[in-house]
C-alpha cells in the first residue's frame, strides 16, 4: 500500500480571527480523506506558541460564544529553518514528528494569512497550501490591494487609507465630502469582518476609528456601495478556474462577523447566483484577473458588488478564505463539481506542483 501523504493542518494563530481558524481547521480535519492522508494537527496560540494537539478532543468543545476553542498544553513545537526533514522539533525532545510532506495553513489574518507563516515555511523547505509570500502580503492590506486592482483597470470602490497620524488632517468631514454617507471603516489588514463598521454620523465615524485603531495601525475608510454581494472561488496556480458566483443575501444590516460565524440565520446563501451567463462570465473572468494581478497562487475568494446598472465591482479577496460548514469557498466549489474533500486533494497538489516547480530554479550561478 503507498504510503501516506502527511500533512500538517496548521490553525489557531494571534489574529482575531483565531477562533475562526479553527472551525476552518475542524471541517477540514473532518472532510480530508483519511486513507490518502496521515495528518498531523498544529495548533498556534493566541501569544504565538506552537503545540502538537493530538486525539479526538483537539478542539474543546464551543463556548458561549457558539465557536470552539484551542485546548491548553500539547507537545510544544518548534519550526527549524533550512534543516533537510524532521523540520517540526518537539521541544521537549520526548518524540521526532517525522518528516512532514505538506502544510495546509488554515490561519484568517494577521500572523498566518499575512506572509509570515508563508516565508517561514519557505525558510523551511516545506510544501505549503495557498499564495506565497508576495501574494498573502498583498492579500491581506487592503490599501495595497485596491491599489493594485485600480492601476491595472479593475474596478473597486473608493476608498481612503489613513494611519493614526494621516487622520487629524482626514477627519470626519473630509471622508464625508469625499465618499459620501454612509460609509464604511475597516481595518487594512484583517478580515472576517471584525473592527468593520457601518457610519453614519460624526459620532459613529470617531468611534468606528477608535475600535478599527484596535486592530491595526493602518485603517481603510470605504464608501458604501449600493449593490448585490457577490462572491466567487478561484483555484490553480498558472492557469486558474473559478467557480460558479454565489450571492449574499444578509439579514443584518451588512454581512457582519456575527452574521458570518454565529447567527446560522444571519444570511441566506444563494448557490448559483441568480445572475445572466453574461454577467456570471464577467464576474468569473473578473475573479481570475483579479487573482494573477496580486500574484496569487492556489486559492483565494474574491468578493464583488454587482449594481443595478450591472457594473461589477471588486471588493476585495481574500487568500485563505474561510472552511466552515458555513463557508462560500468550498460550497461555491460543490456547486461547480468539485466536491470539500476533492478541493482538499487540489490543494494539496497545487501546493506540492509549486514546490516542485520552484526546487528546479538555481540558487547559485554554478
Amino acid at each position: 500500500m503507498a504510503r501516506k501523504i502527511r500533512v500538517g493542518i496548521l490553525f489557531g494563530g494571534r489574529s482575531a480571527e483565531h477562533e475562526i481558524s479553527l472551525q476552518s481547521a475542524k471541517n477540514i480535519v473532518d472532510a480530508i480523506d483519511k486513507n490518502k492522508y496521515e495528518v498531523v494537527l498544529i495548533g498556534i496560540d493566541k501569544k504565538g506558541g506552537w503545540h502538537l494537539n493530538e486525539g479526538p478532543g483537539f478542539f474543546l468543545a464551543a463556548t458561549k460564544s457558539q465557536l470552539p476553542e484551542l485546548p491548553e498544553g500539547g507537545e510544544n513545537l518548534a519550526l527549524v529553518p533550512g534543516k533537510q526533514g524532521d523540520q517540526l522539533v518537539p521541544l521537549s525532545g520526548q518524540q521526532r514528528l517525522g518528516t512532514l510532506d505538506v502544510v495546509f495553513p488554515v490561519l484568517h489574518g494577521p500572523f498566518g494569512e499575512d506572509g509570515t507563516v508563508q516565508g517561514l515555511l519557505k525558510l523551511a523547505n516545506i510544501p505549503f497550501v495557498g499564495a506565497g509570500v508576495l501574494g498573502s502580503a498583498v492579500g491581506m492590506d487592503k490599501d495595497v490591494m485596491k491599489r493594485l486592482l485600480r492601476d491595472t483597470g479593475i474596478p473597486i470602490a473608493r476608498f481612503i487609507a489613513a494611519s493614526r497620524y494621516s487622520l487629524k488632517e482626514i477627519g470626519f468631514d473630509y471622508a464625508r465630502g469625499e465618499l459620501g454617507l454612509p460609509l464604511f471603516i475597516k481595518p487594512a489588514n484583517l478580515g472576517s469582518s471584525v473592527g468593520i463598521h457601518k457610519v453614519k454620523s460624526r459620532e459613529e465615524f470617531e468611534r468606528a476609528v477608535r475600535d478599527a485603531f484596535n486592530y491595526d495601525n493602518k485603517i481603510l475608510i470605504e464608501e458604501c456601495i449600493e449593490g448585490r454581494e457577490i462572491e466567487c472561488s478561484v483555484l490553480g496556480n498558472d492557469n486558474p478556474i473559478a467557480s460558479v458566483p454565489g450571492e449574499i443575501l444578509p439579514r443584518h444590516e451588512f454581512y457582519s462577523y456575527e452574521a458570518k460565524y454565529l447567527d446560522e440565520n444571519g444570511a441566506v446563501l444563494e448557490i448559483p447566483a441568480r445572475l445572466t451567463s453574461e454577467i456570471s462570465e464577467r464576474i468569473r473572468q473578473l475573479a481570475i484577473k483579479a487573482f494573477s494581478v496580486l500574484c496569487c497562487e492556489g486559492m483565494a475568494r474574491v468578493d464583488f458588488f454587482l449594481r443595478a446598472d450591472e457594473e461589477i465591482i471588486v471588493n476585495e479577496l481574500n487568500t485563505i478564505p474561510g472552511f466552515t460548514r458555513i463557508s462560500m469557498y468550498p460550497k461555491l466549489w460543490e456547486a461547480t463539481g468539485i466536491s470539500y474533500s476533492e478541493l482538499i486533494d487540489k490543494l494539496i497538489e497545487l501546493a506540492i506542483e509549486r514546490f516542485e516547480r520552484e526546487k528546479r530554479l538555481k540558487s547559485d550561478r554554478a
